[in-house]
């Protein structure tokens, strides 16, 4: 209900200003600053077109600062490469190590005495946010966490993240507590990245799961009842990723990504706080994405191509085409999914030009 209120207030306040940015052209956008959100404030932001890649709202889109838990996307980037030359799959066993149980920060709680399968570790990485799993997965993927961070600067190279530099594979913060020791990007980088996975892995098959179990009856711990950290899925129409992030250092992060009338954005927001530097958990970053989810829609001009996934799909990715797909939740997950289902959808109606 709070939420809710939120939302609604932002979406008032905004929507005088959102005929004139319906306007704005498909393409890289002079920096503007936006209203303060909720009194809250930001790094750094972005609105891109997936379909095209062109930029429809920055805001200080190359400052640089850690994306947190962001950074396990690259992850999954590299995974899903190491996928696709069948050098490891889905159903590969995954023995825990005495370092994977040791990360910390968010976790499900691995035990070295377990064995779980790449694809059982990937929804705790994605819907989890899960550290453990992503240090598990960076073993399993290349060898050692040195090897897969090496492999996932490699990645970021190629995609043209010029900015960029990748130190862990979960984006916990360095011992040093020195942000220059730790993850870095921009969120016009992290936009690349994002427009990506979208385009050409099976990424929303994890990042749009609202509820998972993990582990059931697992013999070394509890069952973890996992909930995506992504609080807009189901609450704003088309929202369907990507991650979540937050360390001290970095703020609150988030890399969303909505689908409407066969459109698709990504909105990546960096470093941001409530009020006064307040630790909101997450809400004043929600609602400015929120408020640019629905600025970037209203700002398509008409006649915009189609977004096309993996495989040359027009609107969703084809799981044929994937080297990764998503096998069907347990009962449990299902049964929660039918609950999500019954809930209340939030949806806007944005003035005409």
């Amino acid at each position: 209900m709070i939420f809710q209120r939120f939302v609604t207030t932002v979406l008032l306040l905004g929507g005088f200003a959102t005929a004139a940015f319906a306007a704005a052209k498909p393409v890289r956008a002079k920096p503007t600053r936006p209203a303060e959100n909720d009194g809250g404030s930001y790094k750094g932001a972005i609105v891109i077109d997936a379909a095209t890649g062109n930029v429809l709202f920055e805001h200080d889109a190359d400052e640089v600062s850690p994306p947190a838990s962001m950074t396990k996307l690259m992850t999954f980037a590299v995974l899903h490469d190491r996928l696709q030359r069948g050098t490891i799959t889905l159903a590969t066993p995954v023995p825990i190590r005495v370092d994977d149980a040791k990360i910390g920060g968010t976790q499900v709680y691995l035990d070295p005495r377990e064995t779980f399968s790449v694809e059982e570790l990937v929804y705790a990485m994605m819907i989890e946010s899960a550290n453990d799993a992503a240090h598990a997965l960076a073993h399993a993927a290349c060898g050692s966490v040195e090897a897969c961070v090496e492999a996932m600067n490699a990645k970021a190279a190629e995609l043209g993240m010029t900015h960029t530099t990748f130190r862990t594979p979960h984006g916990l913060p360095p011992s040093s507590r020195r942000i220059a020791d730790g993850d870095l990007t921009t969120p016009r980088d992290f936009a690349v990245l994002c427009r990506y996975l979208v385009t050409q892995t099976d990424v929303l098959k994890y990042t749009s799961v609202a509820k998972r179990d993990f582990a059931v009856n697992r013999t070394y711990g509890d069952t973890q009842h996992m909930e995506n950290h992504n609080k807009l899925l189901g609450k704003v129409a088309g929202v369907d990723g990507l991650k979540t992030g937050y360390t001290q250092g970095a703020g609150y992060c988030l890399s969303a990504t909505a689908l409407r009338n066969g459109h698709r954005l990504i909105v990546v927001v960096m470093g941001s706080f409530g009020p006064g530097g307040l630790v909101d958990k997450g809400h004043s970053r929600d609602i400015k994405t929120i408020e640019l989810i629905e600025r970037g829609f209203a700002a398509l001009p008409p006649g915009s191509p189609v977004f096309v996934a993996a495989g040359g799909s027009p609107a969703s990715a084809s799981a044929e085409h994937s080297p990764i797909s998503a096998a069907p939740p347990p009962p449990v997950a299902r049964a929660a999914a039918a609950v999500d289902d019954a809930s209340p959808v939030i949806k806007f109606s944005v003035p005409k030009k």
